[in-house]
C-alpha cells in the first residue's frame, strides 16, 4: 500500500470535483421541498459505489428516505467491515448568515486551512467524511490491496433521527452482518493531534407548546390580566436549571456514570487551549455545570438546551399583542447510563406539572437515542489506531464526544457489532452552522488512512 499516496495525488482534483458534485445536491431531510434532490442523492452515492468498485449496489426503500446498500465480497472467510454514513445534511438556515450560497461549494484557504477548505452545507456531516470511504474503496480495488470484504449502508435520514433505520436493521440482519463497523460523522483534535472517538452521548428531543387565551389579545387592554405565553414558557424554561446550571428535572441524573477521578485526569491529558477555544467562538468566558470543566461538560455531562423559541410578532415594526401561543425545540444530550426515552418521560411530567393554571402545556416528543461506549482493547480500536499511527506518525488519542450518532447503539442491538468512529473534522468546521466546511488536507487524509484500518483489522483478525 506504499502507493496510496502518489494514487491521491494523481487523483486529487477528480476526489474534491466528485465531492463538490455531491455537495451541489441540497439533501435536506428535514424540509419536504427538497424531497426529490433527497432521491437524486441517493442515486448519486449508489452510482458512485458501483464506479468505485462495489460489486452489487441497491436503493433500498424504507418507509421514509431510502438506504443505499453495496458490497464488495472477495471471500467468505475474510472479514467483513460494513460502512456506514448519511447523504442527507442539515437545513441550511439561516441562509443570509452564509458568506457563499450554502449549495454552491467554495474552496477558501483559512488559517486552519491554508491548503483550502470546502465551504457548503454537509462538507464535513457528512457527505464529506462519507464519500472518503467510497475513494479508499476505489484506491483499494484499483490496487487489489481489499483484504477483506466491505459492505456500505448510507442513509438519508440521519439529520432527523434516522427514523426508518431500525426498520431496516430488522429485516436486513443477514444481508447487513459484519465484524465491525466503520463510521466517519465525528471529529479529531487537531491536524497535529489525531484522536479517536471512543464515547457519545445520547439524546432526548422534544418539542413543546404552551397556550394561552384563545386568540392573540391587544397588550393594551389585556396586559396583565391574562397569562403571556411566551413570558410563562420563558419562565418555566429558565427554571429547569439552578444556578449551578444543574438540570432541575427530579431523577433527571439517576442513572448518570459518573468518571473516577483517575479517569477524568485522564482526559484532561488531551491537548485543549482554553484561550483559543474562547477566541474561535468569540466568547469572553466559558459557561457550564459548576465542578467541571469546558471538556467535561461538552463530553461526560448531560446538558439541556433550547434549539429554538418563537411565538407571537416578529415581523418589522411594531405590533402590541399577547400571543395565543408559545413554542421551543428543547434538546437534552445524555451519558451512559441515561435512557432516552426514560429522560423523555421526565422531562414530559416535569414541564407539565410547573405550568401555571392559566396556560395549557403540550410537550411533543422527537426522536432520540442512547450513549455509547466503544472499547479500546477490541481489534477494531487496535486498528484504527495502527491505522492513524500510520500516516500521522504518532499515536491517537482516545476521546469522547459531546456528539451524538443514535443509530450506533442501535447497531450493537440488531447487529452485534461493535462501532469504530474514525473522524477527520474538526471542532471550528461549523458543522450544522452557516459556512460549514471541511479541510482539503482532512478529505484527502481520510483516503490515505482508512485502507489500513482495513489492512491492519484483517490481521488482527485472523
Amino acid at each position: 500500500m506504499e502507493n496510496i499516496t502518489s494514487y491521491i495525488s494523481t487523483h486529487k482534483q477528480r476526489f474534491i470535483d466528485e465531492l463538490i458534485e455531491l455537495l451541489r445536491m441540497p439533501s435536506v431531510s428535514a424540509d419536504p421541498a427538497y424531497s426529490e434532490d433527497v432521491l437524486n442523492t441517493a442515486e448519486a452515492v449508489k452510482a458512485a459505489l458501483e464506479k468505485a468498485g462495489c460489486d452489487h449496489a441497491e436503493i433500498c426503500e424504507t418507509p421514509g428516505y431510502p438506504i443505499v446498500y453495496a458490497e464488495k465480497m472477495i471471500n467468505a472467510n475474510l472479514p467483513t467491515v460494513l460502512v456506514y454514513g448519511h447523504y442527507d445534511v442539515q437545513p441550511p438556515d439561516p441562509v443570509e448568515l452564509w458568506d457563499s450560497p450554502p449549495f454552491e461549494p467554495v474552496i477558501k484557504t483559512t488559517e486552519l486551512h491554508p491548503e483550502g477548505a470546502i465551504f457548503a452545507r454537509g462538507a464535513c456531516d457528512d457527505k464529506g467524511q462519507m464519500y472518503m470511504h467510497v475513494k479508499a474503496l476505489e484506491y483499494m480495488v484499483a490496487n487489489n490491496t481489499l483484504p477483506c470484504n466491505v459492505k456500505f449502508m448510507i442513509e438519508g435520514e440521519e439529520e432527523v433521527g434516522s427514523e426508518s433505520l431500525g426498520w431496516f436493521l430488522e429485516r436486513n440482519r443477514e444481508k447487513l452482518a459484519n465484524d465491525v463497523i466503520l463510521i466517519s460523522d465525528t471529529g479529531m483534535i487537531s491536524k497535529e493531534t489525531p484522536s479517536i472517538t471512543t464515547g457519545l452521548r445520547g439524546l432526548s428531543y422534544v418539542e413543546v407548546e404552551v397556550t394561552g387565551p384563545n386568540r392573540d389579545l391587544h397588550s393594551g387592554l389585556y396586559g396583565g390580566a391574562v397569562a403571556n405565553p411566551i413570558n410563562i414558557l420563558s419562565k418555566m424554561i429558565a427554571s429547569l436549571q439552578d444556578q449551578d446550571n444543574h438540570i432541575t428535572i427530579p431523577g433527571f441524573y439517576d442513572k448518570v456514570q459518573e468518571l473516577s477521578r483517575e479517569e477524568r485526569d485522564e482526559m484532561a491529558k488531551a491537548p485543549f487551549s482554553l484561550e483559543g477555544y474562547k477566541k474561535a467562538l468569540d466568547i469572553e468566558d466559558v459557561y457550564g455545570e459548576k465542578g467541571y470543566v469546558t471538556n467535561e461538560r461538552n463530553s461526560i455531562r448531560p446538558t439541556l438546551d433550547v434549539n429554538g423559541i418563537w411565538g407571537g410578532y416578529t415581523g418589522e415594526g411594531a405590533k402590541t399583542v399577547i400571543p395565543s401561543k408559545a413554542y421551543a425545540k428543547i434538546s437534552m444530550r445524555l451519558v451512559p447510563d441515561q435512557d432516552w426515552e426514560e429522560i423523555t418521560r421526565l422531562f414530559k411530567d416535569h414541564f407539565e406539572s410547573i405550568a401555571p393554571a392559566g396556560v395549557k402545556v403540550k410537550v411533543k416528543p422527537h426522536h432520540g437515542g442512547y450513549p455509547y461506549v466503544t472499547p479500546i482493547d477490541s481489534d477494531g480500536y487496535r486498528a484504527a489506531s495502527k491505522a492513524y499511527e500510520q500516516t500521522f506518525g504518532k499515536t491517537p488519542v482516545p476521546q469522547r464526544s459531546g456528539g451524538s450518532i443514535p443509530i450506533v447503539s442501535l447497531f450493537e442491538k440488531e447487529l452485534k457489532s461493535k462501532t469504530i468512529l474514525m473522524g477527520f473534522g474538526l471542532d471550528s468546521d461549523a458543522i450544522h452552522s452557516p459556512n460549514e466546511h471541511y479541510g482539503i488536507w482532512n478529505y484527502l487524509k481520510g483516503i490515505e488512512t482508512i485502507p489500513y484500518f482495513y489492512k491492519y483489522f484483517t490481521e488482527l483478525s485472523s
